[in-house]
């Protein structure tokens, strides 16, 4: 029996007031536009992120595609990080539905792109090469360990991409873990790129789906490619007022959460095996790395022991959640360190 679930925040469960929520929602017709709830939540994630105007959609990933189908078009260049979840993550559905050519740049260790290296890989105006129309950044930075990267750092990468007249997506499925590790409004980070998504379904705990924010302009043409894509819903404020619930009281609650990272961290570097440094951990991720060719069997044993995360090779993680009691915590770590031993 699994005890505790480290896989992602994606397993987290909704709170009771979210569930209440849901169950007394207001609803409408989405497609028509006269869902109140829906209408609420996306009213509210683009104040917090300081856009004209948001997009209920399914999924993070849905929120990526609907976003660069926006901003670009069939033929056209897209920079994105060689590290970033889009370019490795999303089953390549932009360039496979949009027939959109994905260039990658070179993502540094805390998930940065140097603007440099942005304007150099802009491509002249030339028939021979696919004309360079947008950059994707993310926040937090997901292969770098869930690094927060500052406002000064986003600025510049945009300030980058807008100096060779590109737009600026942001993958912002962890937006608000950064904007907590840094102490500062989630709309600083996204004051500087023209639309951004953030999931729901992670650690803010709802049950489903994103939000993509942007200008009015930009979330209608956002629209129209959601409901090509088979996603345009109906009475969905019934998912949509968990979303309410959770803006309201689990941003701040992202905290304990980095706390609980920090000291799991801090704990496996002391472990037979393990590779991480703790100084590293900013938010709710912590990837560690393992002897080689180890991991799967590692995640196997972890799960005969009761705490379930993913396998591979030698680069694993687990990520801190709504939902995990620091009981459970500690015996997920005593657990590890049984397992870290038995395989040396």
């Amino acid at each position: 029996m699994i005890r505790v679930d480290l896989r992602s925040d994606t397993v987290t469960h909704p709170s009771p007031e979210m569930r209440q929520a849901m169950y007394e929602a207001e609803l409408g017709d989405d497609v028509y536009g006269d869902d109140p709830t829906v209408n609420k939540l996306q009213e509210r994630a683009a104040e917090l992120l300081g856009k004209e105007a948001g997009l209920f959609v399914t999924s993070g990933t849905q929120g990526n595609l609907v976003s660069i189908l926006s901003h670009a078009r069939r033929g056209d260049e897209v920079l994105v990080g060689d590290q970033c979840h889009i370019m490795n993550n999303e089953a390549g559905g932009t360039m496979v539905l949009g027939s959109v050519v994905l260039y990658p740049i070179k993502t540094d260790d805390f998930g940065f792109l140097e603007p440099d290296i942005i304007k150099a890989a802009v491509k002249p105006r030339d028939y021979h090469k696919p004309p360079t129309r947008l950059l994707t950044l993310e926040n937090t930075h997901n292969a770098s360990s869930g690094r927060a990267i500052n406002a000064e750092q986003m600025k510049a990468m945009a300030d980058a991409g807008h100096e060779k007249g590109l737009s600026v997506h942001l993958d912002g499925a962890r937006i608000f873990n950064a904007a907590v590790a840094l102490d500062v409004p989630a709309s600083d980070l996204t004051e500087h790129v023209d639309s951004a998504t953030f999931c729901l379904s992670k650690g803010l705990s709802c049950p489903i789906g994103s939000v993509v924010v942007g200008s009015k302009d930009f979330i209608q043409e956002a629209d129209r490619w959601r409901k090509m894509l088979g996603a345009g819903m109906r009475q969905v404020g019934i998912v949509a007022a968990a979303g309410l619930v959770a803006l309201d009281t689990m941003i701040d609650r992202m905290q304990e959460d980095h706390d609980h990272a920090r000291h799991m961290a801090s704990r496996m570097a002391e472990m037979h095996g393990i590779s991480v440094d703790p100084e590293r951990i900013q938010t709710n991720i912590v990837r560690f790395g393992v002897p080689a060719h180890k991991g799967d069997e590692i995640a196997a044993r972890l799960k005969e022991e009761g705490v379930y995360i993913n396998g591979g090779d030698s680069d694993l993680r687990v990520v801190t959640h709504y939902g995990v009691s620091e009981q459970d915590y500690d015996f997920a770590l005593v657990a590890l360190d049984r397992v870290m031993i038995a395989i040396a």
